[in-house]
């Protein structure tokens, strides 16, 4: 990478984990659908799950106490077999498809955002936790995204925001060891210049979430939300488009 895409990918990943402290999920959604605009990715989501186990780790740990174990149990198992698929995806299938998925997963959950209603939503059976473990994990593999689903399912099993908070960072904590498991058999992690990418801006990561920690307190949910969501759209829409048109 040359010194101006240095400057963007610091930039780019303070901004996504400001938004992991606000949130506690999301960095993988904004910053992904940027840096693929010039980082191949394959790089690019390998070097995310370096940041993401320091950073999970600071969040998940730190609130232990309050992680759902019975939830978090019923969705490490699918998640593995999804991390397993999406990782063979991952290493095999042209970047153009992949870009093309991405983009779309993006504007999907974007959409369906956009459409639900802010109200609690009814309470959802244990059952659905195959499907979420499943499906989480091939995202989570395939471009870093799989925190979404793991609310749309964790949302509607814990009404406590804490635990929902607590088992949510968890559950990224746990897909991404996977992940690195995964990955490290694959030779995802052997690329040239990966750890150095990954050391440059992990110092980026950890202020993004120590801004967002704080912002937390401060800023409306619903305006975080609202700028987001807008992003997304965008960020999906570029994506989609440079997935399109390359040869």
């Amino acid at each position: 990478m040359g010194t101006e895409h240095y400057a963007v990918l610091g930039a780019t990943v303070a901004g996504a984990y400001t938004v992991f402290g606000l949130t506690g999920f999301g960095a993988a959604m904004v910053a992904v659908p940027i840096l693929v605009q010039f980082i191949p990715l394959q790089f690019v989501v390998p070097m995310l799950l370096l940041l993401d186990l320091v950073t999970t780790s600071m969040v998940g740990m730190r609130n232990w106490n309050s992680v759902s174990r019975p939830e978090l149990l019923r969705l490490i198992p699918f998640m593995m077999v999804g991390v397993a698929l999406g990782t063979t995806v991952l290493a095999k299938v042209e970047s153009r498809w992949l870009l093309v998925g991405l983009g779309l997963f993006v504007l999907v959950m974007t959409g369906r955002a956009l459409l639900t209603s802010s109200a609690r939503a009814e309470e959802v059976a244990r059952g659905w936790s195959v499907p979420a473990g499943v499906v989480g994990g091939v995202f989570s593999a395939l471009f870093g995204t799989g925190g979404p689903i793991y609310t749309m399912y964790l949302s509607r099993r814990l009404p406590q925001i804490d635990a929902f908070r607590s088992t949510i960072a968890a559950v990224i904590l746990f897909s991404a060891l996977v992940r690195l498991a995964a990955f490290g058999s694959s030779g995802l992690l052997q690329q040239v210049d990966l750890l150095r990418s990954a050391a440059f801006a992990m110092p980026f990561s950890l202020i993004g979430l120590a801004v967002g920690s704080r912002l937390r307190r401060k800023i409306s949910t619903d305006a975080v939300r609202r700028a987001l969501l807008i992003f997304l759209c965008a960020s999906g829409v570029s994506v989609l488009c440079r997935g399109l048109l390359m040869h």
